[in-house]
C-alpha cells in the first residue's frame, strides 16, 4: 500500500477505554490495573497503586476536544469524549476535515503510567497498552501510528518493551515523560543502554508530559491546573532537553531520533542560546564535556514540536530549520487544535516551508517513508 503524506499530526492522543487494562494485561497483573474511579468530590481520576491521580477537575473532561473556542463543554464523563479518541473509525472523518494524512498516537490515561512504582506492574501495564494501541491502529495501518508506552521504572524493561514493541507490534517510536524516573534525569549514564538499543533499533523517542503522578516542576509552588499545566509541561521539558543534549546522550549515540513535544516550542531558541553560551564560556562556568555545541546536536538530531497559536514559528524556522519543527491537534484533549490546526500552522509559513513542517519533519522524526 502506498500513500503520499503531506500533513501529519505529530502527537495526537487516543481514550483508552476505561477497562482496557484489565482485558488486555497479563492475568497475574489484573487485580493491581490502574482503574478510572470516581472520587469523593464526584469526579473521575485514576488509581494507581493505591494512589488517587488526576487534580482538581479530574479527568471526565479528556476528550473534550473544541473546549478552547467554546464549541464544547468540559463539563462531561471520560466516556463522553470525542468518539475518534476511542474508535479509530470514528477518527476518521475527523481527520479528513482537517486534511490530515497520518497521525502518530500518544495515550490519554497511559500518560501517568510513569507513577507506578512496581517495576514489574509497570512493564505490564505498558505490554497491555501496547497491545491495545496496535489493535486500534489495526485498521487504518497507513494512517494511524502507535507510539509505544515505556515502563523506563527499570531499564532492562524498557529494552525489553521497546524491541517487543519495534519486532512485534511494528511502531517506529516510543514515549517517555520528562520527569526524572527513579531519580535520574534522562541523560543519566545508566540510561546509555536504553538509549544504545533506541539507536540500534532505528526507534525514534518522543518526550512528553503528562502533568501528574511524578515529580514535575511548579507542583510545589500552584494549587491550581492552568499554572501547573503552564509550568509542568515546559520547565519540565527544559531540564529534559538540557540533562539530554548536556550529559551527552546526543555525543555518545549520533543517530538518535528524540522530539521535545506538548510544550511549546518558542523557548527552545533561547534555552540553545543559553546552552551554547555555557559550552563556548572558555571555562568560566565549566569546561564542557561536548565537541559540539548544543544547538549543533539538535539541529543533527532532535525536534520541538509548534503549538498552532504560538506566534514566534516563523523566527524557529530560521534557528533550527523547518525541517525540525513538528506540528499537533493534541486530539481530542480539551487544549487542543480541532479543527484547523493545519492551517493555522500553514498560514505562518512561506511556501517553501510549509510542507517541511506540515510533513517533512515528522517523516523523518518517526522514520516514515511514502510507501507504508
Amino acid at each position: 500500500m502506498s500513500r503520499a503524506y503531506n500533513v501529519i499530526d505529530s502527537d495526537g492522543h487516543v481514550l483508552e477505554p476505561p477497562d482496557f487494562w484489565a482485558d488486555y494485561i497479563d492475568p497475574a497483573y489484573r487485580d493491581r490495573v490502574p482503574e478510572l474511579i470516581v472520587d469523593t468530590d464526584g469526579k473521575e481520576r485514576l488509581r494507581i497503586e493505591g494512589r488517587v491521580l488526576g487534580g482538581q477537575k479530574g479527568l471526565g473532561f479528556a476528550g473534550a476536544i473544541g473546549a478552547r473556542d467554546g464549541r464544547a463543554s468540559t463539563d462531561i464523563k471520560y466516556t463522553e469524549g470525542r468518539k475518534g479518541g476511542f474508535d479509530p473509525h470514528a477518527r476518521m472523518p475527523d481527520m479528513e476535515l482537517d486534511g490530515i494524512d497520518a497521525v502518530f498516537l500518544y495515550p490519554t490515561l497511559g500518560l501517568f503510567s510513569g507513577a507506578i512504582a512496581d517495576p514489574q506492574l509497570a512493564a505490564a501495564t505498558c505490554r497491555a497498552y501496547n497491545r491495545w494501541l496496535a489493535d486500534y491502529c489495526r485498521p487504518y495501518p497507513d494512517r494511524l501510528f502507535g507510539v509505544a508506552m515505556l515502563p523506563m521504572q527499570s531499564i532492562e524493561l524498557a529494552i525489553e518493551e521497546m524491541r517487543y514493541a519495534r519486532h512485534e507490534l511494528g511502531m517506529r517510536g516510543g514515549f517517555l515523560r520528562p520527569n526524572p524516573y527513579n531519580d535520574r534525569m534522562l541523560g543519566h549514564r545508566d540510561y546509555d543502554v536504553f538509549w544504545a538499543e533506541a539507536q540500534e533499533l532505528d526507534f525514534a523517542i518522543g518526550i512528553h508530559e503528562g502533568t501528574g503522578g511524578m515529580p514535575a516542576a511548579g507542583a510545589d509552588r500552584f494549587e491550581e491546573l492552568a499554572p501547573r499545566h503552564i509550568v509542568s509541561h515546559t520547565v519540565e521539558m527544559m531540564l529534559a532537553s538540557l540533562s539530554i543534549i548536556w550529559d551527552g546522550v546526543c555525543e555518545r549515540f549520533p543517530k538518535l531520533r528524540i522530539a521535545f513535544l506538548e510544550s511549546g516550542g518558542g523557548w527552545i531558541a533561547p534555552w540553545l542560546d543559553r546552552m551554547d553560551r555555557h559550552c563556548d564560556d572558555h571555562g568560566v562556568f565549566t569546561d564542557s564535556p561536548l565537541t559540539l555545541l548544543p544547538s549543533e546536536y539538535f539541529k543533527r538530531q532532535c525536534w520541538i514540536s509548534y503549538e498552532p497559536v504560538e506566534g514566534s514559528l516563523a523566527h524557529l524556522v530560521d534557528y533550527v530549520g523547518a525541517e525540525k519543527i513538528l506540528w499537533a491537534t493534541d486530539y481530542p484533549h480539551p487544549d487542543g487544535f480541532f479543527p484547523g490546526a493545519p492551517q493555522m500552522i500553514a498560514e505562518k509559513l512561506s511556501d517553501e516551508n510549509k510542507h517541511k513542517v506540515l510533513a517533512e519533519s515528522a517523516k523523518q522524526f518517526y522514520g516514515l517513508s511514502e510507501s507504508k
